[in-house]
């Protein structure tokens, strides 16, 4: 009986030492960012003040630039390409899961392959075409790569339109429906986890993508948040860690309320369940 209580015991200190570790950094951000500038990298997690000019510092950017217009930017570009991203991946998804074409089979073989492709290797090529079509310093091409459809969500979306019944195509189409009418007013619906999943991922992925933004973009007015949060460092001077610390915790708030309500969709997602054929 002993040995049956220690056990649970020594499990849940080991999975929350393991937990305070992960989050520590996270923990200490916040914290750091009421802090005062001198104590701003100590590791306590209590500050000895509350400091809320570090937010006031920190709002008010850069020059004529004030974090509103960073943030404005992020949210631009992790929206239109989220949209984008999400409804053509469902549609390609539609068309590999309930379209009879030749190659169907090898060209999502080809698609999964994709997976494979580390993206750094993208990177050259694609500099040079968009620099030879002149969308350097824009939104373009960091946006629409990201607009068209991404094959982990294509893969995603077809393993759950899979566990959907083609008897509801079929009977959508004895009704009258076309087959668009069939993705927009039956599949579609029910994709709703899935969909849900994927936008909270590409979403994500979006917001905190600092490498295409910094490759891409050279006036101070269009970058995003994770971009403008390197310029509070300057190796020349004192670093305002305090005002880095406050406008990063900001910047966390919008996937965290997102995950925050949106988090039961990603296990219904994940997990692929559906009306069983």
């Amino acid at each position: 009986m002993n040995k049956e209580k220690l056990y649970p015991i020594i499990y849940h200190l080991i999975i929350i030492s393991v937990g305070f570790i992960m989050i520590y950094p996270l923990l200490w951000m916040v914290a750091g960012s009421f802090k005062t500038l001198d104590t701003a990298l100590d590791p306590s997690l209590i500050p000895n003040k509350l400091n809320f000019e570090n937010y006031v510092q920190g709002w008010q950017g850069f020059g004529d630039l004030t974090f509103a217009t960073f943030f404005k930017n992020s949210f631009i570009i992790a929206t239109v390409s989220t949209i984008g991203q999400i409804f053509l991946s469902a549609l390609a998804a539609y068309g590999f899961t309930r379209l009879e074409f030749p190659g169907r089979k090898i060209l999502f073989g080809i698609m999964i392959a994709t997976l494979l492709l580390p993206r750094t290797i993208l990177r050259i090529p694609q500099y040079i075409l968009f620099n030879e079509i002149g969308w350097i310093d824009s939104f373009k091409p960091i946006i629409l790569p990201r607009f068209f459809p991404r094959p982990f969500f294509v893969f995603m979306i077809v393993q759950f339109l899979r566990g959907i019944s083609k008897e509801l195509d079929r009977a959508a189409m004895v009704d009258g429906c076309t087959r668009y009418g069939v993705f927009f007013r039956v599949l579609l619906p029910t994709l709703k986890p899935a969909l849900i999943t994927s936008a909270i991922f590409s979403f994500y992925w979006a917001w905190n993508d600092f490498m295409t933004p910094l490759l891409y973009i050279q006036s101070t007015e269009l970058y995003p948040v994770s971009l403008a949060l390197q310029l509070f460092s300057d190796p020349n001077s004192v670093t305002n860690w305090g005002a880095m610390f406050a406008m990063g915790t900001l910047s966390i708030l919008p996937v965290f309320i997102i995950f925050l309500f949106f988090q039961r969709y990603i296990v219904e997602g994940v997990s692929t369940s559906g009306l069983k054929q």
